[in-house]
């Protein structure tokens, strides 16, 4: 059983981390994207704006598919939650047994019965999380409103394991400034994914038998 658990633990990246997700795309929003083909080049003419040079008036600011934004992650989460609970209860019963006839022998001490119950509980939980950086990602749709989606990832291998960054969402064009950056706060939908696999990760987590019996542990 032992054995078996562990395979299944195997199975299931137990022994790393997950990788980067294939297909990762942007959650599909409302509306319906603007698909722009590519214009043909006019012969004759000595500029051809075909050719990715950008206009004199519109500058270099990202406008069309394809085109690169930098997202600068600024995800900062603090969390916190405090609960308690108190209940007490009481009671009692007696019964006064007759002076006189047959149950006149009954102690009314003894027939006496008193019942008591409290509960006293609480509880405290904090999470605090941080994220920064920066993430180029592509303009993959633009919508006649103003808004595109974005999607982009980024895979870094080192000496002791794997880590990557994969972002979408939806942003407005307006947002985006002279250097073609934008803040990760003001993207809407936003989907990010931050994670790695290698033996730092691994040496974070607790080994397969202690998962296992954790699992099945009762207490």
């Amino acid at each position: 059983m032992v054995v078996a658990a562990a395979l299944l633990l195997g199975a299931c990246g137990g022994l790393g981390g997950k990788g980067p997700q294939p297909g990762f795309t942007a959650p599909p929003p409302p509306g319906t994207a603007i698909s722009v083909a590519p214009q043909p080049a006019s012969a004759g003419a000595i500029f051809q704006s075909a050719n990715g040079y950008s206009g004199l008036v519109t500058g270099t600011r990202a406008r069309a598919l394809g085109d690169m934004v930098t997202i600068i992650l600024t995800e900062a989460t603090a969390t916190s939650k405090s609960t308690t609970g108190k209940t007490a209860r009481e009671g009692s019963l007696g019964i006064t047994p007759p002076t006189k006839g047959p149950l006149d022998f009954l102690d009314p001490e003894a027939l006496k019965a008193a019942a008591e119950a409290s509960f006293t509980g609480g509880g405290n939980a904090a999470q605090q999380s941080r994220l920064n950086g920066a993430v180029a990602v592509t303009i993959a749709a633009i919508y006649p409103n103003g808004t595109a989606e974005v999607v982009g990832e980024k895979q870094m291998m080192f000496s002791q394991g794997d880590e990557w960054v994969q972002f979408a969402g939806r942003i407005r064009l307006v947002d985006i400034d002279g250097d073609n950056r934008l803040a990760s706060s003001q993207v809407a939908n936003a989907r990010i994914i931050y994670s790695g696999k290698g033996a730092v990760q691994q040496a974070s987590r607790p080994g397969w038998l202690s998962r296992f019996f954790n699992a099945i542990s009762p207490f």
